[in-house]
């Protein structure tokens, strides 16, 4: 049986033993929460928020995420491409994303926010228009990605083969611009 919940705040809950009721969840706030390794399958999150929350490895296969906000927390080795993409709307401020999987979604518009994306997979990601401020992006994956009017601005650590992706009028700091040329191994000076 689903639940429908409204307008709910979830403080310092530890979802890994005592899973989250599956159902929808309309703009209700997490903050502080314990979800790790745990499961958030087939639910449905609309205008939620959440805050300084530990999502590490959690399952979100079938989950709905339309215009959630991350802000500050743990999504490490989350496959968000096991994720329902209808209405997909998504913003990650000041966010741990290492290792996780953008694997082949369509994701234009995306805010990343001071986010450290280490080893993250954004493998034939349509990423484009989104922003990477302040984002530490080591190691991260882009072949056959879609980076479009991208701006990578202050971000840094990318690697991005200019090749094996389109950048068609992404932005570069001049500074930024050794990570476009790191397959012909030159020195910048």
């Amino acid at each position: 049986m689903r639940v429908f919940v409204a307008d709910k705040k979830y403080v310092k809950e530890d979802f890994r033993t005592q899973r989250l009721a599956k159902g929808d969840y309309e703009n209700c706030h997490f903050e502080d929460c314990l979800f790790q390794e745990g499961f958030l399958d087939n639910q449905n999150f609309v205008e939620c928020r959440f805050v300084n929350c530990d999502l590490t490895n959690v399952n979100i296969a079938n989950t709905q995420f339309n215009d959630v906000v991350f802000e500050a927390c743990k999504l490490m080795g989350i496959h968000f491409e096991t994720c329902d993409p209808l209405l997909l709307t998504l913003q990650f401020k000041k966010c741990n994303l290492s290792l996780a999987s953008f694997y082949e979604m369509d994701m234009p518009n995306t805010r990343f926010e001071n986010c450290k994306l280490h080893q993250v997979d954004f493998t034939m990601t349509k990423l484009m228009a989104c922003l990477f401020p302040e984002c530490d992006m080591k190691g991260a994956l882009f072949e056959g990605a879609d980076l479009g009017r991208a701006d990578f601005t202050s971000a840094v650590n990318f690697n991005i083969d200019p090749t094996k992706n389109n950048i068609k009028k992404a932005i570069f700091s001049q500074s930024g611009l050794i990570g476009l040329l790191k397959k012909y191994d030159i020195a910048v000076e």
